[in-house]
């Protein structure tokens, strides 16, 4: 029980390292915007995240009305 836990708890340990091995090893370096409206790809395709769909839908009835 103890050694699966223990176990566990390394495999846990090391792939937390490996995703911070840019983060610790290059100064200045930060994760990229995972953010659909960051990608600028995504905005030439005219896809836009669900919270910008949902204001510009609002404001197309708000100006039916």
């Amino acid at each position: 029980m103890t050694e699966t836990l223990l176990v566990s708890i390394l495999l846990l340990a090391i792939g937390m390292v490996c995703l911070c091995v840019k983060l610790i090893f290059k100064p200045g370096s930060h994760f990229s915007s995972m953010h659909i409206h960051d990608s600028e790809a995504m905005r030439q395709r005219g896809i836009h995240c669900v919270i910008d769909q949902d204001r510009e839908e609002r404001e197309k009835r708000a100006l039916r009305t």
